[in-house]
């Protein structure tokens, strides 16, 4: 039997190697203990509970939060017992006197920061050890820029397609072209002689159609019929500002707000419950949530392919988020409003006529009917656009086809009843109830 040169230093070798490996292993599980939190679950009890006034990186509602655990026990000579019991039951800290929480009591505009008394021990040790985790960084190129992001599967465009097909076009042409001039040259070869067309003298076919009254007659008819029909087109398009989606001065996504975040409608449009118009919506409403988020942070997966071709960027979003900063007057770094003003002069996009009558709130709240009804699918929409024609006839349609909805709806129980014998119908439509009246839409 060959013997195996250091068979047995190579066994201890490898013995002690397993055993550090398996030392490292141990030390570091008892590291992860001893610093007593889950980083990915203090995530979400973060994003839960404190996110809406702290953020890791700047100063919002409250201060931020990156490290802080070792902020306060190394700089300010405090205990992890004093964080549980600030988290836990902070206006109770201040009022018992306590000299750090009455410093960050008055050095935040004597905000008291909300007591949360159901979060444990443990779930207190799993937010900070989220707050001490080092952020993210991109990722780098060889070269060291970020890299930037790109579609993963960019889609085939109309023109290429278009090229392509007039590419093969051609190609069928010449080659018709070569095999006519091919099979020439074979016939003469052969003795074939090809007769050449006689130029014979035709009328010009201007002055054989003048000779010809009928078709001149038809033709004029027809011109006249088409002339009449687009002229009527056209003029009934006078006014309708279907499709109209101007740009406004600070961008607005629909599709964000009311699309990706389910914010509702009348969240924002408020009076239209209880007024005749929607009203635009106040700065002060847009603030209530935008004091918090400071940046548009976008799909975790990156823009799309749609959004990159119209350049609505990540960056894009947090340059209309300071647009409004400037318009309200609002300072980041301090967290106040400045008072320095400047008004947003936004662009109306539906405007009926001054003689028509239309009230949100008879619509939306009495008769329960949805936004998109009239406005579109506007949770898809980047840019508000009309979607709907807004004419006579539209209007007139749609009450004809409407049906009145009765449930929960005692003010129309005994008209309701009274029709529904008069045209022997169990549901009644709006036109039936006297929506056609003039007088219901035009003063």
């Amino acid at each position: 039997m060959k013997k195996v040169l250091y068979r047995h230093l190579f066994s201890k070798v490898l013995g002690l190697s397993l055993l550090f490996f398996s030392v490292s292993i141990f030390a570091q599980e008892e590291a992860a203990e001893a610093s007593g939190g889950d980083a990915a679950k203090g995530k979400q009890l973060f994003n839960q509970n404190c996110a809406a006034c702290h953020s890791l990186d700047r100063k919002m509602t409250g201060p931020a939060l990156a490290n802080v655990e070792a902020r306060l026990l190394e700089d300010e000579g405090l205990d992890k017992e004093w964080l549980y019991t600030w988290i836990k039951n902070s206006p109770g800290m201040i009022k018992s006197g306590d000299s750090y929480a009455n410093k960050i009591y008055a050095e935040y505009n004597q905000a008291a920061m909300t007591a949360f008394p159901t979060l444990s021990n443990q779930d207190i040790d799993d937010i900070l050890a989220y707050t001490a985790a080092p952020p993210k960084t991109a990722v780098k190129g060889p070269e060291g820029p970020e890299t930037p992001l790109t579609p993963s599967e960019p889609g085939i465009s109309n023109e290429l397609i278009l090229g392509a097909l007039a590419l093969v076009f051609g190609l069928l042409v010449i080659m018709l072209l070569l095999v006519n001039k091919t099979l020439r040259r074979i016939a003469e070869a052969n003795g074939v002689v090809l007769e050449k067309e006689k130029a014979e003298k035709r009328i010009p076919i201007w002055k054989a159609f003048a000779q010809n009254q009928f078709l001149v007659l038809v033709t004029a008819i027809f011109l006249l019929l088409a002339s009449g029909y687009f002229a009527y087109g056209w003029m009934m398009q006078v006014g309708v500002d279907q499709g109209y989606a101007p740009v406004q001065p600070i961008h607005y996504s629909h599709k964000i707000h009311a699309g990706d975040n389910k914010i509702e409608c009348k969240y924002c449009h408020s009076s239209a419950r209880v007024s005749k118009h929607s009203g635009i919506p106040s700065l002060n409403v847009c603030m209530n949530c935008h004091k918090s988020i400071y940046e548009y942070k976008g799909n975790p997966e990156g823009p799309s392919a749609e959004d990159l071709a119209n350049g609505y960027t990540n960056e894009f979003y947090t340059g209309e988020i300071r647009k409004l900063y400037k318009a309200v007057g609002w300072d980041e770094e301090n967290q106040q409003y400045t008072g320095e003003t400047q008004p947003v002069e936004w662009v109306r996009v539906h405007n009926l006529p001054d003689f028509a009558y239309f009230n949100h709130s008879q619509h939306v709240s009495v008769a329960g009917i949805e936004c998109q009804t009239c406005h579109g699918p506007v949770e898809e929409m980047e840019i508000m656009e009309q979607f709907a024609p807004l004419t006579m006839g539209w209007c007139i349609n749609c009450h004809r086809e409407t049906n009145v909805k009765m449930e929960g709806n005692e003010y129309y129980e005994a008209i309701h009843a009274e029709l529904s014998k008069k045209y022997e119908v169990e549901e009644l439509t709006a036109a039936m109830m006297g929506g056609l009246e003039c007088g219901k839409c035009h003063y």
